[in-house]
């Protein structure tokens, strides 16, 4: 089952060179094509890192779990 980060891992080089891609078919020079695109390749990885965080889920993880006994 895919999950949120193998979905965003997936859409940073599509988003790349898909959207280059596209707007040099359109008409946009490669030089102004390629910041564009990675632009919102940047702005897929900050929504994964800074918006979901992988960090969200697992402190409710750690307190359902009781803590571990060392003795």
């Amino acid at each position: 089952m895919t999950g949120y980060y193998d979905i965003v891992l997936g859409l940073i080089p599509v988003a790349l060179l898909g959207i280059t891609a596209a707007l040099t078919v359109v008409g946009v020079s490669l030089t102004a094509a390629v910041p564009i695109g990675s632009v919102v390749a940047i702005t897929i990885m900050g929504h994964a890192m800074f918006v979901n965080s992988p960090g969200d889920g697992s402190d409710e993880a750690r307190s359902a779990r009781p803590p571990i006994n060392a003795d």
